[in-house]
């Protein structure tokens, strides 16, 4: 059997890609790698939130699933729109690392710890921007795009202080001793399904392959969580320009999540938590995502619709 993979072509992306292709390798299956660039890597002047945030890194991908180039697609979770096409579904995820936003800067002494702390970090994440001007509100944002490589260049060409950045994304470039600070859950809620990876294939893919890859990638527990947060995404129509948060953990037969959504600005923002049992997880998500958009979150979320269409 041979597997066709597709991914981008950051360092990131191919060590993701890598780390899917030794694991079937290991099972005796032979793989192909097919490395691209989507259109979220070329355009790198303008904010994602400004080329429109579904399918940015996705869709030259899906369109070698359709066409039967590539079988497989892998993507960081994180990036994978919430509402797939109907000729395509998401096979597994990998197993989830750390969740959290980290801190990174040349500066060993630059941390998040007050409201009096100052200085610019680099983040193009609608989400973190919202986290710090509301918890931080003297800290300054610049927009900063590209992959980690580039962003740590800008920052040491003077462009920014420090990074805010996914841990999973920092560890697997081997980035650790820049490492700042590690950041709460509770105040830096990460972006759906942050720290994991998501298999994409065509629904024409066959039997055989989808029960093959499936069982050597798919991480039951951390399926169970990014369903919920998917699910919660999904009902609030939201892509990766939306600054959403959610956050799926396991404490015995129970499911917890920790969902909400900022306004653009950070001044409002709706935080939730829900508890539910681990077989009906798309249905705690979606049920958690209702709350907030009656709750305030559906005003939230059109005011940045029309602010993101100026």
């Amino acid at each position: 059997m041979i597997i066709k993979i597709g991914t981008r072509k950051s360092m990131l992306a191919m060590w993701q890609a890598n780390h899917v292709k030794n694991e079937l390798m290991k099972h005796g299956i032979q793989v192909e790698l097919n490395p691209i660039e989507t259109k979220g890597d070329k355009v790198l002047n303008v904010a994602i939130s400004k080329i429109g945030s579904k399918g940015v890194f996705t869709e030259e991908l899906e369109q070698m699933l359709e066409n039967g180039t590539i079988d497989i697609a892998i993507h960081s979770a994180k990036d994978l729109q919430s509402e797939l096409p109907e000729q395509f579904e998401i096979l597994a995820f990998s197993s989830r690392e750390k969740e959290n936003d980290v801190l990174i800067s040349r500066n060993k002494s630059l941390e998040l710890k007050d409201e009096e702390s100052a200085f610019i970090i680099g983040t193009s994440s609608t989400r973190r921007i919202a986290t710090l001007s509301h918890y931080y509100p003297n800290i300054k944002t610049v927009e900063i795009r590209g992959n980690l490589q580039t962003r740590i260049k800008k920052m040491d060409s003077g462009h920014c202080d420090a990074l805010l950045l996914a841990y999973a994304g920092v560890a697997r470039m081997e980035y650790d001793e820049m490492i700042n600070q590690e950041l709460s859950l509770d105040i830096f809620t990460p972006a759906v399904g942050q720290g994991s990876l998501a298999v994409e294939i065509a629904t024409t893919l066959s039997a055989e392959k989808k029960s093959k890859i499936r069982g050597i990638i798919n991480d039951p527990d951390t399926e169970i969580k990014l369903k919920a947060e998917r699910a919660y995404l999904k009902k609030l129509k939201g892509g990766c320009s939306i600054p959403a948060f959610a956050n799926a953990q396991i404490h015995g037969n129970n499911l917890v999540i920790q969902a909400g959504i900022f306004s653009l600005d950070g001044v409002e923002f709706i935080r939730k938590t829900s508890k539910g049992n681990l077989e009906n997880p798309n249905i705690l998500g979606e049920k958690l995502g209702e709350d907030i958009l009656n709750e305030g979150g559906a005003e939230i979320l059109d005011q940045i619709n029309k602010e993101l269409k100026r």
